[in-house]
């Protein structure tokens, strides 16, 4: 009896879907089952699907695709359909999807039989129970929120704790495990439904062993068994190790990630489970999610570890046995990359006894912005260990700059990079500070009783924009109790904000946070980023938009306690008149909150006209000295100019027209005392101000 005439006996068919070319071949019996002409022939695939059930033929895809990922015959039931869509008959088909090599990528063609299933009689139960239209868009519910909470894990804990939550739609596991591959051993990865401990026999396991989850990482391949008898038949020897868990059905799927196996999952049910393709299909669907979040999430862990390294090696272990003073941290990268960029700091014992503070900025967010930064913060060390000044030390290393961006211009840039950078020179002894400032933003010196003040510092270009530049030094005296706060212009102008606006946000935190330095430094990020979770030197932050350095320095109070007070010095050059109207704005900063908004511009007046009146009748520079103190219960302004000459002012009576000589005069009118005194070889023109 030949094949043809069995199969047109059993009812059934033959038939080979090609998918690439459109067309299905079906053989005379296939062919009738379908409701098409009782022939041999090649049909076109719209003519076959419209005798399909739409939603029949909507389900042949996913099993299709089930079938392909496990290397499995594809096993469906379909409705066929009139041309008016009344139900005429329900066939099995099950076929063996082929993989065909195209021009336009891999595709598939189906070959197998088509076979006429009988209805079952009313009150008998049927082969396969279909499945419903509320469980189909429960399974699609349930993938979409699978997919989405998968996506959001940020770590393999997250991603092992999102699968355990995970609710299939009528057939929910129990316990779970997922397991990995180090060398030719399988591992485990994290489990969920057993005891800690359980999971030791199948820890460390070699692939070669018979067991469900070695073969599937061996093979690629899913395994199904949806009883304990089909386990013990095909693993007798590891049975024993899974009977313990009392479990009645398992499904083992490959972790699999750009065509590579990376490990297997394991599914167990304390109910059996049959592994209908609609169960199948949502296990391969979460196994591939799975797997993707898996591989995420070791991306990111190991690019964090790495950044972290990164950050260790970069950023400085800051000493905390300075005498008399104390210093604070924080480096938070931009969270692009490798979370490294071109701010840093740095604490560099001298030759000399002294300490110097270091921070910079290159120029980018990216590695080769990381990697100047390093070079550079080497080379900066070594030209201070060498003992040279500050203004030599940011001299050489912007030679350094300009000769090592030269050497890496390869014609993808519009130029070599700079950097800013404040290095200062700090005596813990004195509370001195030498100054020497690239193109970076000035220090903010906070008093002992909270008021912060931007301290103006003479500055050149920054690092690497010329080969020969000079960096004019200031010095900065901290009374003690004073700190002084230096940062990055990320700190400043992160979210929108400019100089002026970004000291406005932050110049309430730095004096709110009067005590613990730590808080003061975490203070200042969560100003910017909000709360913060990780740690180099202290706490970073999550939300991140550009690199941020801070570095705060305190001089600590001496064993005697004295009442608050606010100082600040400023030099006015003959070469820099502009930088009176400095000195102006630093008074103003310095008195904020003083009552008097008239003695305030008194005082601006004054001081005005002292240090214009040292520019245009001496040779030398005006050393300016604000401090704020207390005297009897009142607050007491007291303001000194110091010049290097010893020709004492006289007072004039100006005329009407006249544009000078009126110096004098004002401090008689406006100030609560004044004088002028005799000092070195010059003099010095104070006075003094009592808060109204």
């Amino acid at each position: 009896m030949r094949t043809e005439d069995v199969l047109a006996a059993t009812a059934t068919g033959l038939w080979r879907w090609d998918n690439t070319a459109g067309t299905v071949t079906l053989d005379a019996e296939a062919a009738r089952l379908v409701d098409l002409p009782a022939r041999d022939g090649v049909f076109r695939e719209a003519s076959v699907r419209a005798r399909f059930h739409p939603v029949d033929w909507n389900e042949i895809y996913g099993v299709v695709n089930l079938a392909i990922a496990e290397d499995t015959l594809a096993e469906a039931r379909l409705r066929i359909v009139d041309g008016d869509g009344r139900v005429l008959r329900t066939v099995r088909s099950r076929s063996k999807p082929l993989r065909v090599e195209s021009v336009d990528g891999s595709t598939y063609v189906l070959v197998g039989t088509i076979q006429e299933v009988p209805e079952p009689q009313p009150g008998t139960a049927g082969a396969h129970t279909p499945i419903t239209g509320d469980w189909r868009r429960s399974r699609e519910a349930f993938l979409l929120d699978a997919g989405r909470a998968l996506a959001e894990a940020r770590s393999t804990e997250e991603v092992l704790r999102v699968a355990a939550s995970l609710s299939m739609p009528g057939f929910s596991p129990d316990g779970l495990a997922v397991f990995g591959v180090a060398g030719d051993r399988l591992t485990i990865i994290g489990h969920h439904g057993q005891n800690m401990g359980d999971e030791d026999p199948f820890n460390d396991m070699p692939l070669e062993t018979d067991y469900p989850a070695a073969e599937v990482v061996r093979t690629g391949r899913a395994i199904y068994l949806p009883s304990p008898e089909e386990y013990r038949r095909r693993f007798p020897v590891t049975w024993p190790l899974a009977s313990r868990f009392g479990r009645r059905s398992w499904a083992f799927l490959p972790l699999i990630v750009s065509g590579r196996t990376m490990g297997a999952w394991m599914a167990g049910f304390r109910h059996p489970v049959s592994f209908s393709p609609d169960e199948r299909s949502v296990l391969t669907t979460v196994a591939r999610m799975l797997a993707q979040a898996l591989a995420r999430a070791g991306e990111a862990e190991t690019e964090r570890e790495l950044s972290q390294g990164l950050q260790r090696s970069m950023m400085p272990t800051l000493d905390p046995d300075i005498p008399g003073m104390t210093v604070a941290a924080r480096y938070v990268p931009t969270g692009g990359g490798l979370q490294v960029g071109g701010d840093w700091y740095d604490m560099i014992p001298l030759p000399n006894g002294r300490i110097a503070l270091v921070i910079g900025d290159v120029q980018g967010h990216d590695v080769r912005a990381a990697g100047l930064m390093g070079q550079l913060r080497i080379a900066l060390r070594a030209y201070a260990s060498e003992g040279h000044s500050p203004d030599a030390v940011l001299s050489r290393a912007s030679r350094f700059l300009s000769g090592l961006t030269d050497a890496y211009d390869d014609g993808k840039e519009t130029g070599p990079r700079f950097a800013t950078c404040l290095y200062a020179e700090a005596d813990p002894e004195t509370g001195t500070l030498d100054i020497a400032r690239a193109g970076h933003p000035d220090p903010v010196v906070i008093s002992s009783d909270g008021t912060a003040v931007i301290r103006q510092t003479g500055g050149g270009l920054p690092l690497g924009m010329e080969t020969d530049t000079d960096y004019p030094t200031t010095r900065v005296v901290l009374q003690p109790g004073d700190t002084i706060m230096l940062c990055t212009d990320g700190l400043i102008e992160t979210g929108g904000h400019d100089l002026t606006t970004g000291w406005d946000r932050l110049r309430p935190v730095l004096e709110q946070h009067t005590g613990d330095l730590e808080k003061l430094a975490d203070a200042l990020v969560q100003a910017v980023h909000g709360p913060t979770s990780h740690y180099t030197t202290g706490p970073l932050a999550d939300r991140r938009e550009d690199d941020i350095a801070v570095l705060v320095l305190r001089r600590e109070a001496g064993p005697t306690k004295r009442a608050a007070t606010r100082r600040t010095a400023m030099t006015v050059a003959q070469a820099e008149p502009e930088r009176i109207a400095a000195a102006r704005q630093q008074l103003r900063e310095l008195l904020h909150d003083w009552s008097d908004p008239e003695q305030v511009d008194a005082a601006v007046l004054l001081i005005s006209e002292i240090t214009t009146n040292v520019l245009l009748h001496t040779d030398g520079d005006a050393l300016m000295v604000v401090e704020v103190g207390t005297d009897r219960g009142r607050r007491c302004l007291r303001v000194e100019v110091t010049d290097g000459s010893d020709e004492l002012p006289h007072k004039r009576r100006p005329g009407e027209m006249a544009s000078s000589g009126r110096g004098l005069v004002l401090m008689q009118l406006l100030a609560d005392a004044w004088g002028v005194e005799p000092r070195g070889a010059g003099k010095s023109i104070w006075f003094e101000l009592y808060e109204s």
